[in-house]
């Protein structure tokens, strides 16, 4: 990418456990959340120093329909098809809220609906056209993408998540961070919900990575795209700074754009 060099490249990454009520069952916002999230973008955004990619994840919107119908692992039925155009169409109904608060913060958010540009081979994301997503940073827009189900060229459907396309533009796109806002605070060695001596892992390296494995758990509401250990996999693969924090305490977000070590800092 022909990245203006005054300028770093960030990607946010919002679950959708943050700006929806992850545990309904039918599509609902969280719009305490994600509204004040918004507004702290719009804060913490100055297009003279930094561009940005933000990509939300879907929670309600997504998760139980997928779980309900099974077309993440790949369509079988010809009722699935339906399912699976449902699917996205309640994903663009929410990235057209989240681009529109946006929007009214002063950000210049552009609604980018991957799927229409991605391809998946047996779940996993192996291309995506970037041309346009690399043309809408250089002048001065915000992409907004977001988890979305794909095609995919061995079982016809899998679920191109958020966790799956901050990297994969991170890299591409020669991002200096990644950032990733979720409902804890970030790596433990227990689930802190559940164990009151869980200690948060400050940083995830190279030599430590194999003991945070052990750690790792699943997520604790409907998630058919692989939880905290699929974030962690993601982005150590790719070799860039990552950093995990906790988008439910305000402000978090803005210091985690200005550059503050909260969280857990995956560093590969």
């Amino acid at each position: 990418m022909k990245n203006d060099t005054m300028k770093e490249l960030i990607v946010l990454k919002v679950g959708g456990s943050v700006i929806t009520d992850k545990f309904s069952e039918q599509p609902k916002v969280n719009e305490q959340n994600l509204r004040r999230i918004v507004k702290e973008i719009g804060s913490a955004y100055d297009k003279d120093r930094m561009s940005l990619v933000f990509i939300h994840g879907v929670g309600s919107f997504g998760h139980p329909i997928v779980k309900r119908t099974g077309i993440h692992e790949g369509i079988e039925r010809e009722e699935q098809l339906i399912a699976f155009a449902e699917t996205q169409r309640l994903q663009n109904e929410l990235n057209n809220i989240v681009t529109k608060l946006l929007i009214e913060e002063g950000v210049p958010a552009f609604p980018c609906q991957a799927s229409s540009f991605a391809v998946m081979d047996s779940k996993k994301l192996v291309k995506m056209d970037i041309e346009a997503i690399e043309g809408l940073i250089e002048i001065g827009i915000v992409p907004v993408l977001y988890g979305v189900p794909a095609y995919d060229k061995k079982q016809k459907s899998s679920i191109l998540s958020g966790d799956q396309i901050a990297p994969y533009l991170g890299s591409r796109l020669n991002a200096k961070r990644i950032i990733h806002g979720t409902n804890v605070a970030g790596i433990f060695t227990s689930d802190p919900k559940k164990n009151s001596k869980a200690r948060l892992i400050p940083e995830i390296n190279k030599e430590n990575i194999d003991k945070v494995k052990e750690y790792l758990t699943g997520s604790t509401a409907t998630d058919v795209t692989g939880g905290m250990f699929g974030k962690i996999m993601e982005v150590m693969n790719v070799g860039i700074e990552a950093q995990i924090i906790n988008a439910l305490i305000p402000n978090n977000i803005v210091k985690a754009i200005k550059g503050e070590g909260i969280g857990t800092i995956i560093r590969p």
